[in-house]
């Protein structure tokens, strides 16, 4: 390993010390990264283009022909994480309000950041990006219904317009990082040490803004509240996780649908909360919005270094020619 490309290993490493210093500054100090809010979606689109650099068509042409694997990640997304957020908000008697605003997040779609997370956790990122755009396709119907299921809430999404932002973050970006990877693979080949790096720096200034937008809600947190988003988060990436081991899915598959379930499109209920409800049931939208990327990041950071060390022992076993 060349000394530049430790030190890129080092940084990539600390990826949730470098989220959780950034948090702390966005908190401290929100006004510059106010600022910034609307370098999230270019940023996403930047983060979305590199996972495509490192995808092929025949990538999305394998994960295709596991329906069976599709399936299970759409199932536990839109049956799973309603059902947890409604039994977790029972369980801690949060107050109506803000048990809505869980609900609702368990409602919503599995969000983009589950696919950069996928990626810098070395999970099937093909299959990531293709779970992200079923579900929020189907969210589109599903959300409203499942929202007045459980909260009795009439809801709606703008199809026009959510078709149009995973259009511009996720369909394009993709697909031009794949064209580029077919046409020119000498040059991809040579940016590719640096992808994973330049996306953590992204997610985390990402990570920052979003701190920094919900940084007035934040000072009303309670500690119930907290509880109830870590607890909605951990449990729906665990019984995600878990499930798909059990249906005896390959570790990047299971990888990929843990995380796919558990990290929600929190920015989504945010502004369903704000317009259909309270200020109050987006608090609960927003901590997720936070708390579902640093728990990424250092789930991405253990299972990158699991993969790591997985690949070392798998060459120092092999037998020498």
């Amino acid at each position: 390993m060349s000394a530049s490309q430790g030190i890129l290993t080092t940084i990539n490493r600390l990826f949730p010390l470098w989220a959780l210093i950034f948090s702390a500054l966005a908190y401290a100090f929100p006004e510059g990264f106010v600022q910034c809010k609307t370098a999230i979606v270019p940023l996403l689109a930047f983060i979305m283009f590199c996972m495509g650099l490192t995808l092929s068509s025949a990538d999305f042409k394998r994960v295709l022909a596991q329906p069976k694997t599709i399936a299970l990640g759409v199932l536990l997304q839109f049956l799973l994480m309603p059902l947890l957020a409604f039994l977790i908000a029972k369980f801690l008697q949060l107050p109506p309000q803000l048990a809505a605003g869980l609900i609702l997040v368990g409602c919503c779609s599995g969000g983009t950041a589950s696919n950069v997370i996928c990626y810098l956790a070395k999970a099937n990122v093909a299959l990531s990006i293709t779970l992200t755009l079923i579900s929020t396709l189907l969210g589109l119907v599903l959300t409203p219904l499942l929202a007045n299921f459980y909260i009795d809430a009439a809801i709606t999404v703008d199809m026009i317009s959510m078709f149009l932002s995973i259009l511009k973050m996720v369909i394009a970006p993709v697909i031009a990082g794949v064209i580029l990877h077919q046409f020119l693979p000498n040059m991809v080949s040579r940016c590719e040490p640096v992808l994973p790096t330049l996306s953590i720096a992204a997610i985390v200034f990402i990570i920052a803004i979003v701190v920094a937008l919900n940084q007035t809600r934040l000072s009303d947190l309670s500690i119930l509240v907290l509880a109830a988003v870590m607890l909605h988060n951990m449990l729906g990436l665990g019984i995600a996780y878990g499930l798909s081991r059990l249906l005896r899915l390959n570790e990047s598959d299971c990888r990929t649908i843990a995380i796919e379930v558990g990290m929600q499109n929190s920015g989504l209920a945010v502004a369903l909360a704000m317009k259909y409800l309270t200020a109050a049931a987006a608090l609960p939208a927003a901590l997720f919005s936070i708390w579902h990327n640093i728990m990424g990041s250092l789930l991405a950071s253990f299972w990158q270094q699991d993969s790591s060390r997985s690949a070392n022992q798998r060459e120092d076993i092999a037998p020498s020619e």
